[in-house]
């Protein structure tokens, strides 16, 4: 028997939807959630920049 016929027997009122609220406003943190690895390739990238930039300044 399913749950909507049920609940009618019963007499109860149809099962309310959940809604789900979003409550993080911060755009970073949904990033980080969805690409972990993120904050690893931007450091090893900004890294190498800087000793390019570096090794460049000397020559």
């Amino acid at each position: 028997m399913g749950e909507a016929k049920r609940r009618e027997e019963l007499g109860l009122p149809p099962r309310e939807k959940k809604v789900v609220k979003n409550e993080s406003k911060n755009n970073l943190n949904q990033i980080l959630n969805k690409y972990p690895y993120f904050p690893y390739i931007l450091g090893i990238s900004l890294l190498t920049i800087l000793i390019i930039d570096l090794i460049n300044y000397y020559k």
